[in-house]
Parts: C-alpha cells; sequence; structure tokens
C-alpha cells in the first residue's frame, strides 16, 4: 500500500505561481511511476504530468513550458511547479503512483487539492 497526500494548492492570480507537493509513505521502494491528474465539475479526470522512477516525463499539451513535474530520488515527495497559470488550469489536482503490490501493478491516489486561477 502506498499513501499519498498532496498540498500546495489554493487560491493565484492568472500569470502567478503555485508549487503542488504529495508525500508518498508506505510501500515507498515498490512505486514505479508517480504522475498528477486534475479533474473539474462534470468532467473527467485526466492526466496533466507523469514521470517514471527513471526520471522520464511526459506533460499534456496544456502545461506543456509552464508546468514542470520532479521528484525526489527516493520517489518520497512529487512536485508540480505551475508557473504562468491560467483561470482554465482551475481545477483538483490530485497526486497517483503506481507500484508493484506481489505480483501485480495498482494505482493509488492522494484526495486532491484545489487550485483556484482567477482572473
Amino acid at each position: 500500500q502506498v499513501q499519498l497526500v498532496e498540498s500546495g494548492g489554493g487560491l493565484v492570480q492568472s500569470g502567478g505561481s503555485l508549487r503542488l507537493s504529495c508525500a508518498a509513505s508506505g510501500s515507498v521502494s515498490n512505486v514505479v511511476h508517480m504522475a498528477w491528474y486534475r479533474q473539474s465539475p462534470g468532467l473527467e479526470r485526466e492526466l496533466v504530468a507523469d514521470i517514471t522512477k527513471g526520471g522520464l516525463t511526459e506533460y499534456v499539451d496544456a502545461g506543456k513550458g509552464r508546468f514542470t513535474i520532479a521528484r525526489d530520488s527516493g520517489m518520497h515527495t512529487l512536485y508540480y511547479e505551475m508557473n504562468s497559470v491560467k483561470p482554465e488550469d482551475t481545477s483538483v489536482y490530485y497526486c497517483s503512483a503506481k507500484a508493484l503490490v506481489i505480483v501485480a501493478m495498482e494505482q493509488f491516489w492522494g484526495r486532491g487539492t484545489q487550485v483556484t486561477v482567477s482572473s
């Protein structure tokens, strides 16, 4: 089992910056992949950026060039640096981790942190 707790969300003005953090605990040594998702009211949860244990990153188009995903070497903390935010970035952001549990890969979720961008 992996427990995830997000922090760093809040209200920010358009053009400002915000840094989200996700603290992982439990069987962190089994984590092979971490990601940030977001979900707005009435919409499905969507992937915004991910990072592998080896450090490979991938971003969806909306965040490219503005947002950066990073993690510490032990996969204990995941970060999401959000710069030049826009009102359309407003959403609940969730941290996710995929870990090998016995013989199967399982995905774990945090409870989310609200990001609100004012115009």
